[in-house]
């Protein structure tokens, strides 16, 4: 087969294949601040620090693409997708935040997880779009994997913690929906600023009477506030809302499957936490049912 025979091919797939690449990279973004917010938590009140992450993000976001954002075409869609998006994002930080409190880093990276199984659920409810077979077998992978890494013993225990950040993988999965479903048509440097404002909007409109505002400003609070809300916020979300123009919701949550595992590694680097055998073949079918979507995806056409 010619050059000319397979460039067509090759170039359809390569914005999906970068897009997919960028996704695992906000992933790991992500899953490696589990501990650094754990850490800084001890010193600052959650809403509080969710209001100066977003409200830095923002900031840094008006500079990056206010002058893209102002010359944005749908603008009313475009404000719409990224105003509803930004309530699901605001409403997973804070519940995941507030787990964080009560749960281990690793364990709130595996419950995130949890929205996985829930986007193509949520996709198919909402707009009528059935995923592949092979996602919903990628998705079933990771989903034993998550409960092998999550069930302590054969009783799953859920504290407090765990609850909210179950209740936050609720609200993530429908930000992925959302998302998905506005990047199709929208401007993607208005939805990106629209979602972070929002989300920063709601923080400050809630900090000072939702729960007593406190901070201590040690280096711990400066440095979980620039990695998150420059890199895990600002960087991350607009990546994410660019790659979801070439990737289908399930196969995005499917690539954040990983967001746990990099919280385990992390939280092994950092503070030695180790994962039992079960829990480690767990992370072996996350990262299984992730190859399989993706080593088919490359054989054929289309999300």
């Amino acid at each position: 087969m010619t050059n000319s025979q397979t460039s067509p091919a090759g170039a359809a797939r390569a914005p999906h294949l970068k897009a997919d690449l960028a996704l695992v990279a906000v992933t790991f973004i992500w899953g490696s601040t589990f501990v650094v917010v754990k850490t800084a938590l001890a010193d600052i009140s959650t809403l509080l620090f969710l209001a100066l992450r977003f409200g830095i993000a923002t900031i840094a976001l008006l500079f990056i693409l206010g002058p893209r954002a102002r010359q944005a075409g749908r603008l009313a869609y475009s404000l719409k997708g990224g105003g509803l998006a930004g309530i699901l994002l605001w409403a997973g930080y804070v519940l995941q935040t507030f787990g964080l409190i009560y749960t281990s880093p690793s364990k709130a990276g595996f419950l995130t997880g949890l929205a996985i199984p829930m986007v193509p659920l949520f996709t198919a409810l909402f707009y009528w779009k059935a995923p592949r077979l092979v996602e919903l077998t990628g998705v079933g992978a990771a989903a034993i994997g998550m409960s092998l890494m999550t069930l302590n013993g054969a009783i799953l225990h859920i504290g407090r913690g765990d609850l909210l950040v179950i209740l936050s993988a609720v609200a993530w999965a429908l930000h992925i929906v959302t998302l998905g479903h506005f990047a199709e048509k929208g401007d993607t440097a208005l939805l990106s600023l629209a979602q972070i404002a929002f989300a920063a909007l709601l923080s400050l409109a809630t900090f000072w009477w939702a729960e007593p505002a406190r901070v201590s400003w040690k280096p711990a609070v400066w440095f979980a506030l620039t990695i998150t809300s420059l890199f895990a916020t600002a960087l991350a979300f607009s990546v994410q809302t660019w790659a979801q123009q070439f990737s289908t919701p399930t196969r995005t949550a499917l690539i954040f499957a990983l967001e746990g595992v990099f919280a385990w590694l992390t939280s092994f680097v950092l503070t030695g936490e180790l994962l039992s055998p079960r829990a480690t073949f767990g992370a072996g079918l996350i990262l299984a049912g992730i190859l399989l979507v993706e080593l088919k995806k490359s054989g054929v056409r289309g999300n």
